[in-house]
């Protein structure tokens, strides 16, 4: 009885909190790697499967921590695999119940896209956008510290970016943050516990002085994403709190090449 309890309890969490979470660079890197493909066939128009997203391409703006249009965005849409859009539905159909809506900043992120963040970290001239997005950091250690990646999660296609529009105010849910804040004050533990979502103000890997935090209610918000999520069949990542990637993606050693565009 006691073993069948335990079991219980686990499945939940698991539910709940997740079994596995990303780890930035390193789960790319370590994958093997099928042969790049330009194969969209297996993709779909997110905004086909939840017309009700919203949407907001960082990297087809210049509003990104680069600063420019990102390589590889020719339409401001959203692309994911056919199972990841689904479950995708699944959230936006929880979060709707809540009185959310999904607002997405990035999905399917083609590999010419990540050679041009690769370019642009390697240029340590360039911090046009240092001020908006990662002012407590050098530029020289984005790639020591996994802010910029040779590969990335977005690139297989069953990763997505995004957070919350509350449809009472009207506004975006308030996070505590920004989408591409380089720093600890997006870790998605940051004054909090995540899998127990208890609140504890602890700000002390905030870099900045005097060091930043985020409220309770702001926690709590990164909370009501990260719920729905795992909920609904998707891992998180452990520096991100808009980040979630599907548990079960379709292609886990395949980078895709396609730009971004509608898909007829």
């Amino acid at each position: 009885m006691r073993k069948n309890k335990l079991w219980l309890l686990t499945a939940i969490l698991t539910i709940l909190y997740g079994s596995y979470v990303m780890t930035g660079c390193k789960d790319s890197d370590n994958r093997s790697v099928v042969s790049p493909t330009d194969d969209n066939s297996q993709f779909v128009t997110l905004t086909d499967i939840v017309p009700d997203a919203i949407l907001e391409i960082r990297y087809f703006s210049t509003y990104n921590f680069v600063g420019q249009r990102i390589d590889g965005y020719e339409e401001s849409t959203a692309l994911l695999t056919k199972q990841a859009a689904k479950a995708l539905k699944e959230v936006s159909d929880d979060v709707k119940s809540q009185g959310y809506r999904l607002k997405i900043y990035d999905a399917y992120r083609p590999q010419k896209a990540v050679d041009h963040f690769a370019r642009w970290a390697k240029d340590l001239t360039d911090t046009k956008m240092k001020s908006y997005f990662y002012p407590d950091l050098d530029k020289s250690v984005l790639f020591e510290q996994e802010y910029i990646c040779s590969r990335s999660g977005h690139t297989r296609g069953s990763t997505v970016d995004l957070t919350l529009f509350d449809m009472k105010t009207e506004k975006e849910l308030d996070m505590g943050g920004t989408f591409d804040w380089f720093g600890p004050e997006s870790h998605p533990d940051f004054c909090g516990n995540p899998e127990t979502g208890e609140y504890t103000g602890d700000n002390s890997k905030s870099p900045a002085e005097p060091k930043r935090s985020i409220t309770e209610q702001q926690f709590k918000n990164r909370m009501i994403l990260r719920r729905a999520m795992l909920a609904h069949g998707f891992k998180p990542m452990y520096t991100e709190w808009w980040h979630f990637t599907l548990s079960d993606e379709p292609f886990p050693d395949t980078y895709f090449t396609f730009p971004v565009k509608q898909i007829k």
